[in-house]
């Protein structure tokens, strides 16, 4: 295209008269351009020079001008626009990239988001996955049931502490009878709280006996609260002590059923969902793997066009790329050759030599 558009300037296209002389004339101008390079003016190429001459030869001196001058404007014209050129195009195709990816990003977000809402009691928490949830709920459950036996002896413990307590210090009042009945009750609380909660009947209804039991004595130490011998009833501190650690240990105990029986049932939910949720979590993990591989290529596309703005910026103010024209063209003031002195001098030495040749030869005939 560069020696059709120096044909077409220089006027060598005036003469053609086809596509095949078009053609042959592009070719011998293809081959009569020489293009040498040298720092020192040597004739020949040098990958690693960065002076550079172009010469060209013709029957007409302001032709070669011409055909020199073009290609040299040419060269350096189209080798600045062209850097240019690369990267306004290279940051175009950047700018469609990164909306492209933006919205494949924005798609993305959108479908993890609506996959979490539509999947929320089986996502992964902080505690892992599935098979580390279940595991971490069944030892949960296994602990609670520690706990709860070591709440359950301690209970007894307690209880059989209490019946060996005196309510009252220095009594003497109330009959051996009743003070044994009450323990016999107290033994049956203590049997049917091992298996029912607060609130069963027959626990009631014992309580409600004990109750009685305990006001009827405590009515008749009231009423006999000095002996004989002046010697005086006081309350057992000790024995209100242990009620109350009973009280405490009883209520940690009904505490601890209700959070086993909860931590049973989320065990339970978790064997019957042992389809669902891996299937869900390989779901979100493809996921969570898409999304970050189109938000770090996003990320690249951003990164690569702020780094082709300031290339187009810098590219403004200064090129990578700077020629400087050394010698200009100018019109040849002598033709560059033939030698004609040195082919009149040959052609007349061989005239010479031919007519003595030819006299020598017809004189030995």
């Amino acid at each position: 295209e560069n020696l059709l558009s120096v044909i077409r300037e220089t006027d060598m296209d005036l003469a053609i008269d086809s596509a095949a002389d078009r053609e042959r004339l592009v070719e011998g101008l293809a081959g009569d351009i020489v293009l040498t390079g040298g720092p020192s003016g040597k004739k020949k190429w040098e990958p690693k020079s960065n002076i550079y001459e172009i010469s060209y030869q013709d029957t007409s001196a302001n032709r070669v001008y011409q055909v020199v001058s073009i290609l040299l404007n040419t060269m350096i014209e189209n080798t600045l626009n062209s850097t240019r050129t690369d990267t306004m195009t290279a940051q175009k195709f950047l700018d469609k990239q990164i909306a492209e990816y933006e919205e494949r990003l924005t798609l993305a977000e959108k479908e993890l988001a609506s996959f979490k809402k539509a999947n929320m009691g089986y996502m992964p928490d902080e505690k892992g996955g599935y098979y580390a949830r279940l595991k971490s709920a069944q030892d949960a459950v296994e602990q609670t049931r520690s706990a709860l036996r070591l709440a359950e002896q301690r209970s007894i413990e307690l209880s059989k502490q209490l019946r060996g307590e005196d309510a009252w210090l220095g009594s003497s009042s109330y009959s051996s009878a009743s003070a044994d009945k009450l323990r016999q009750y107290q033994d049956q609380l203590d049997i049917l709280l091992s298996q029912y909660t607060e609130q069963h009947p027959d626990v009631d209804e014992l309580k409600a006996m004990i109750a009685d039991l305990e006001a009827g004595m405590n009515a008749g130490n009231e009423n006999t609260s000095t002996s004989e011998g002046g010697s005086t009833v006081e309350y057992n501190p000790v024995y209100q002590e242990l009620k109350v650690e009973i009280s405490k240990a009883r209520v940690e105990v009904e505490t601890l059923k209700i959070q086993l029986a909860g931590q049973k049932r989320y065990v339970e939910e978790l064997k019957k969902s042992v389809d669902v949720i891996p299937e869900v979590e390989a779901k979100l993990a493809k996921l969570n793997r898409d999304y970050d591989i189109t938000r770090e290529r996003y990320l690249n596309l951003v990164e690569r066009r702020e780094s082709a703005r300031l290339a187009q910026d810098a590219g403004q103010t200064s090129s990578d790329i700077n020629f400087r024209v050394i010698e200009p063209p100018v019109v040849p003031s002598r033709p560059s050759g033939p030698p004609r002195l040195l082919w009149l001098t040959g052609v007349f030495l061989a005239g010479i030599g031919a007519g003595l040749g030819w006299s020598l030869f017809r004189y030995l005939l």
